[in-house]
């Protein structure tokens, strides 16, 4: 494979083919980026009148519309094609007993005619970002493509988002999906001895939060549910995670933000929790334990099971920074391993454009940090 290394024979990074794809996908994601910001330079003094809440709705139906759109235009690419990376793809299964679009998955699976190696496969349960209120599985093809290829079962998770539902809901619908696919991954080939929770932004929130759930006894019935399967995740990788929603200003205090990055801080605690829950977060308010799971980590409080290792990787640029180095910090106090890796120069997210040098470097970590902590005799 042409301009990767290999370890065990299976390529780390991405085909020739997927390589267009992505460099597509870049390409045009860039693009988009900057013709955004120049209506944005041209419509500052319009936009100086607006009130900041509309002012914010703004910011945030551009950032989705960017998002999306490069997605959506990436999947067109013949490159994008599954069967061209010797991968399944089965859509929108339900995995709860609801009419909801978002109680749905995709499963991503090596197909075994192409895949050469027998046997149940370690699985990756996918929860994507996009600050609660955006972006969903469909956005999050190529994370769920990028695992499959390596040799993954991946379910890529959805769940109601903050217009539908505020908080508990995400995390309610990520602990569903987490017991289906316990339940039903060996029907599509996979080891729940070997299950990795992933995600980025958002979605680290989440599989942190989920992985509080599995170790940590809480008393929403809906949490002690996801505790009693009794299945603890090998290893969970957190990527750029906001992993404390009640006080995202805390970014903004520490260092200068521009204002529209303060902006898509501020609607985070707003469009997640609501008018419900006070903003910073009472020291005392365990209700938001699954919504500030790094709160949670960083207690003197002993879980009920042994946590896993995680692996926390994030660019220096990215303004949700400090919640990796606070991660790390509280699982090494706990003696938990905690691979953080920081990427100079780099935006959040930035391991979606799968492209850039720096965004191959990620994956290539995030593949052996994964063949360690998977390995038969759990080293």
């Amino acid at each position: 494979m042409q301009g990767y290394a290999t370890t065990q024979g299976v390529a780390i990074g991405p085909t020739t083919a997927h390589l267009e794809c992505a460099r597509v996908w870049t390409q045009v994601g860039v693009a988009s980026w900057r013709r955004m910001r120049g209506r944005r330079g041209q419509g500052v003094g319009r936009l100086a009148g607006l009130g900041a809440s509309l002012r914010r709705r703004a910011g945030a139906v551009v950032v989705d519309n960017f998002f999306r759109g490069a997605s959506q235009l990436g999947r067109l690419h013949p490159a994008a094609r599954p069967e061209k990376h010797g991968v399944q793809v089965i859509r929108d299964v339900p995995y709860r007993d609801s009419p909801h679009p978002a109680h749905r998955l995709d499963v991503y699976r090596p197909d075994p005619a192409v895949a050469g190696t027998d046997g149940p496969r370690p699985v990756v349960l996918y929860v994507h970002g996009g600050g609660f209120r955006f972006m969903s599985k469909d956005t999050h093809w190529v994370m769920g493509l990028a695992f499959a290829r390596r040799g993954y079962l991946v379910f890529n998770v959805g769940y109601r988002l903050s217009h539908d539902a505020k908080y508990p809901a995400a995390i309610r619908d990520v602990l569903e999906a987490y017991r289906w696919v316990v339940a039903h991954a060996a029907d599509y080939g996979g080891d729940i001895d070997r299950l990795v929770l992933a995600g980025e932004s958002a979605g680290a929130n989440l599989v942190t939060a989920a992985t509080v759930a599995t170790t940590f006894e809480r008393e929403p019935t809906w949490a002690r549910a996801a505790f009693e399967v009794g299945v603890v995740p090998r290893a969970v990788i957190a990527a750029c995670g906001m992993l404390q929603v009640s006080d995202t200003m805390r970014f903004a205090r520490r260092r200068r933000l521009r204002p529209f990055v303060v902006d898509r801080l501020v609607e985070v605690p707003e469009a997640y929790l609501g008018k419900g829950f006070a903003h910073p977060r009472p020291e005392a308010d365990s209700r938001l334990d699954f919504a500030d799971p790094l709160v949670v980590l960083e207690s003197a409080e002993t879980p009920a099971r042994p946590l896993p290792p995680f692996f926390a990787p994030v660019g220096t640029r990215d303004p949700v920074l400090d919640d990796t180095r606070r991660l790390a910090k509280a699982l090494r106090r706990r003696g938990v391993p905690c691979e953080d890796r920081y990427y100079p120069g780099q935006i959040h997210a930035f391991h979606a454009f799968v492209i850039a040098p720096t965004a191959r470097r990620c994956w290539a970590d995030t593949y052996a940090f994964l063949d360690r902590a998977l390995a038969t005799d759990g080293s």
